[in-house]
């Protein structure tokens, strides 16, 4: 996979199919998904912080993310996606790689999916 390794890091150390890659960055979909075909986009370097990446490598893991999701639509035809990143523990981030997150969304995954995102803050969700 040709990335920067950190020996303490499951992302350096993956040895998983991957879905897309560019230079900068490689995709494959999660060992713990949400949904089917919820998939992780990161950076070839190890980084522990999104806010640390240089704008070349941000820029990389978007273009793989929008990649990425025409093969997810392809293969699991979701209704819908939520993308994002966890920076830092208070945003829940568990490993310290960076990590974009495109979950594709199904009707009815969920009762009520107002707010999307607004729901990682509980009562947020529904204004």
């Amino acid at each position: 996979m040709e990335i920067h390794p950190m020996t303490d890091c499951p992302f350096c150390s993956l040895n998983r199919e991957l879905i897309a890659e560019n230079s900068l960055a490689v995709a494959f979909y999660d060992a713990y998904p949400v949904n089917p075909g919820h998939a992780l986009v990161i950076p070839r370097r190890h980084v522990a912080d999104y806010f640390d990446l240089t704008p070349a490598e941000r820029h990389a893991c978007w273009d793989l993310l929008d990649e990425v999701k025409q093969i997810v639509d392809a293969k699991f035809s979701p209704d819908g996606y939520n993308a994002g990143v966890n920076a830092g523990t208070a945003a829940g981030q568990t490993v310290f790689h960076v990590h974009l997150h495109l979950i594709p969304r199904y009707v009815g995954d969920v009762e009520d999916a107002t707010g999307g995102v607004r729901n990682v803050v509980d009562g947020m969700g529904k204004w």
